[in-house]
């Protein structure tokens, strides 16, 4: 260890000695989930209580689980879409009460062609960290070398915007990362003013710029590993000039990004590292390639999700960083922190009971009109479920649409593992296309193009990188065109589709021609299967299973 590795290790206990009783309290918690949820409960009914959505719903009346169910029924994000457009303009006391302060929006996309505003409060922002800061130290002191070491992580722009009741609208990341103590960001090799640079490319090759330039990366933090792959592909085609930057102390994107940005970042900018450049140059020369596996050779951990489409992406990573252990972050979103992984090499979590209420739908009842609806404590091992929310920001009972199953349990608690979206969500990268979306992207591409379009579905492709394909029957001449006005138009409907594309993390849409008869016979399929009927049949306009394309071609490509 080198003597500022040690001096880094050091400095950084006093923090974590003051974290740790965070892990034991949670791990207490854990051994009595159901009386844990309740009291949960009661505090965020409390906490809103004396807003005007509280007071419409008589939050106030509610004293047990079953009050709770019959005041208010299932939601989603349009059932509070009024109130929240009211939070905007500058009235919170619209939905959040009057000690829960609002911090900002973060934003995600939504199932329709509106984007969402989900609120982030002081409350939600304490749990938010706290169930990072319970991640973070149990991985710490398994991982004791990283704290040795520096840390890699991207973090998004919490201020893109103010609404017009001048709230800021961002990403949660980019808010937590600007709270972080000064001794906190100084284990981070890329500052969190990177967020600010708009331009995807941009704000990535400067990332690497200054990444690359640190030998002692000992943790690269993201959500998708799809991201990392993306990163490291880029610094091998660009390593010319980045070692170049490296050795001269420039910056080839400096005109490119914003001065608060240059400012933040000139003094590790302008500082030559010819050594540092003359390792790089001869790892390319040697090797072959820039690899991370070989020009961070201290990497002692990688955390990102492991779980649902993001574990297709894990072997191709560990061409690039390596065989060393992967920890999952566990299951979060704008909404809502839900899981934390208490083990190691694991894609499953425990339930964050001290920060939410949950509640759970069984997948195959998902459709009915009175589906069970259960609570944590009573999920079955190897099931699979819808999840429910119901937190701080002012949601309840708020269908975020992830399906996942249940692993096991942690003392009373259960463990899940994040699946998928729901039936009608794609995500590749974290891009969450919901199907009305695809339909209204590809019916305003058929009136832009002047195509006249039949049965179509938009299904995700593995690729390098993956992307979307559009299955028709049609051979049309102008494919090219419909494909190009679809992609735009996604990116129309979807910001986060926008921005994966963006940044090259997903590729652009193409057409893709399936033999004649192809639907008909997926058609009769599926309407003889199981409760299937031609009345209730219903085409998928959107598959969320990659290589749907190449499936259905084989099996129902060819007459029989």
């Amino acid at each position: 260890m080198s003597w500022v590795g040690k001096l880094r290790h050091w400095v950084g206990s006093v923090p974590r000695a003051r974290v740790r009783p965070q892990l034991r309290a949670f791990q207490a918690a854990t051994r009595n989930c159901r009386v844990v949820q309740e009291t949960v409960l009661r505090d965020l009914l409390t906490l809103n209580a004396d807003s005007q959505f509280g007071q419409r719903h008589r939050l106030s009346s509610i004293r047990s689980v079953a009050d709770f169910r019959k005041q208010l029924p299932l939601t989603d994000y349009d059932f509070y879409r009024s109130d929240i457009d009211e939070v905007r303009e500058g009235n919170f006391n619209a939905l959040l009460g009057t000690g829960n302060r609002l911090l900002m929006f973060s934003m995600s996309s939504g199932t329709t062609s509106a984007t969402k505003y989900i609120p982030i409060t002081q409350r939600f922002l304490d749990d938010y960290r706290r169930g990072w800061q319970v991640w973070g130290i149990r991985m710490l002191d398994d991982y004791p070398g990283v704290s040795q070491g520096r840390i890699v992580q991207l973090s998004s722009n919490d201020d893109q915007f103010r609404t017009p009741g001048g709230t800021r609208c961002g990403s949660i990341t980019g808010l937590v990362a600007s709270l972080q103590k000064k001794i906190v960001q100084s284990m981070y090799t890329v500052p969190g003013v990177l967020s600010k640079i708009e331009d995807a490319a941009t704000r990535h090759y400067t990332a690497l710029r200054i990444a690359l330039a640190d030998p002692e990366v000992a943790l690269i933090m993201t959500a998708n590993p799809s991201t990392l792959i993306h990163l490291a592909q880029r610094a091998d085609r660009e390593a010319e000039t980045l070692i170049r930057d490296i050795a001269d102390g420039t910056l080839t994107v400096a005109n490119e990004i914003p001065e608060v940005v240059r400012s933040a970042i000139g003094r590790r900018i302008r500082k030559r590292n010819r050594r540092r450049a003359a390792a790089l140059d001869r790892l390319k020369t040697t090797v072959g390639r820039l690899d991370p596996k070989d020009y961070w050779q201290n990497l002692k951990l990688i955390a990102v999700w492991t779980g649902g489409s993001a574990a297709a992406y894990l072997p191709r990573m560990r061409e690039f960083y390596g065989n060393g252990p992967i920890l999952d972050p566990g299951l979060s979103a704008s909404e809502g922190r839900m899981t934390t992984p208490l083990q190691d090499n694991r894609p499953d979590g425990v339930l964050d009971i001290t920060s939410h209420f949950f509640e759970f739908i069984p997948e195959s009842e998902y459709e009915s009109d009175t589906p069970s609806v259960l609570l944590a404590h009573e999920l079955d091992v190897g099931q699979t479920y819808y999840i429910l929310l119901t937190t701080s920001s002012g949601f309840y009972r708020y269908d975020i649409c992830d399906v996942v199953r249940c692993t096991g349990f942690y003392n009373e608690t259960p463990m899940l593992e994040f699946l998928h979206k729901g039936a009608h969500i794609s995500n590749l990268t974290g891009e969450k296309i919901a199907e009305s979306q695809a339909v209204c992207a590809v019916r305003e591409a058929a009136e832009e193009t002047g195509i006249r379009l039949e049965q179509f579905t938009l299904a995700p492709a593995w690729g390098d990188p993956p992307g979307y394909e559009i299955l028709l029957e049609q051979e049309l001449s102008e494919a090219a065109k419909l494909a190009e006005a679809i992609d735009r138009q996604l990116k129309i409907h979807n910001s986060e589709y926008a921005d994966k594309r963006d940044s090259g993390r997903l590729q652009p849409l193409r057409c893709v021609t399936l033999p004649a008869g192809t639907w008909q016979r997926f058609a009769s399929h599926r309407q003889g299967g199981k409760g299937g009927s031609v009345e209730q049949y219903k085409h998928p306009f959107l598959s969320p299973e990659i290589g749907f394309g190449e499936r259905i071609r084989r099996e129902f490509g060819q007459s029989t």
